[in-house]
């Protein structure tokens, strides 16, 4: 059986407003803390049902096989816990670059799991969807979630938070940051103390992977000297994406009418709750 849901379904990005790491697990992944928080600019996919069982992405992205695509394997991974056999054509509106720190990828086989959930009428609850996501990248629950949260272990350990929700210049350089490159460098600061909400809150947190990448990749230096003319800025996870918030919509496009001259980026709203979740409800 297969429902009414819409055809048509958002995956928005992220800004990781902080980012430390505590301590490295026996299996090498880093314990993290850092904050999530959405925006209202992202990818969009579309879902056409198929009665055959058969998963098919039918956008070329170039550089990444259907079979590698977090898409497919999200797609086929439900499919395998429900146990259907309907399957589906995936369409992709790919805004969101690569290895820019925005959490593409993520969020797409996070709405992938979410959509397919409804269009199939699996019935998952979204904590086994968030189970689920967690195979396919520590990233992936926080979007099947859709609150901005709170995050500590490999990122998968989630409390909701609420966050003043401001206008966000989003600068994009074009180079592709290696997250495992970036995560290996012998230089990366792996022992920072833990701290609260409430120290974030109040002021405190870094991004500990900023200096590495600022050094190995120039041009995400040179966008955050850029973006510092108008407002405090910082790289969004390990790069190479650098924002800046601003309290107003005005002051936000002001700024980026000035640097969109020489950078791709966008403007965009923060938001405590993902466009994904109000889909949903």
């Amino acid at each position: 059986m297969m429902s009414d849901a819409p055809s048509r379904w958002p995956a928005p990005a992220k800004l990781n407003l902080f980012l430390h790491i505590t301590g490295r697990r026996d299996d090498g992944y880093h314990l993290l803390q850092t904050v999530f928080q959405f925006l209202d600019f992202g990818d969009e996919l579309e879902f056409t049902p198929r009665s055959d069982g058969q998963i098919h992405r039918i956008t070329e992205i170039d550089g990444v096989e259907p079979e590698e695509d977090l898409v497919v394997r999200a797609a086929r991974l439900l499919q395998q816990e429900a146990k259907l056999e309907q399957g589906a054509d995936i369409s992709l509106n790919k805004n969101l670059p690569m290895g820019g720190g925005l959490g593409g990828g993520s969020s797409d086989a996070a709405t992938t799991l979410v959509a397919l959930n409804q269009i199939w009428a699996c019935g998952l609850a979204n904590e086994q969807l968030a189970e689920l996501g967690l195979q396919l990248g520590a990233d992936v629950p926080v979007f099947i979630r859709g609150q901005a949260a709170w995050a500590e272990g490999v990122g998968e350990n989630l409390t909701p938070v609420e966050l003043p929700e401001p206008w966000f210049v989003v600068l994009c350089p074009p180079v592709n940051v290696s997250t495992a490159k970036v995560f290996s460098d012998p230089q990366l600061i792996r022992d920072c103390s833990a701290i609260t909400i409430r120290d974030f809150l109040s002021g405190a947190g870094t991004n500990v992977c900023e200096p590495l990448v600022r050094k190995g990749w120039p041009e995400v230096d040179d966008a955050l000297q850029a973006l510092s003319q108008f407002a405090e800025a910082r790289m969004t996870g390990t790069g190479a994406c650098v924002f800046a918030a601003f309290e107003q919509e005005q002051t936000a496009r002001s700024a980026w009418q000035q640097l969109s001259g020489d950078w791709p980026g966008f403007v965009a709203r923060g938001l405590n709750t993902s466009p994904l979740l109000q889909v949903l409800n």
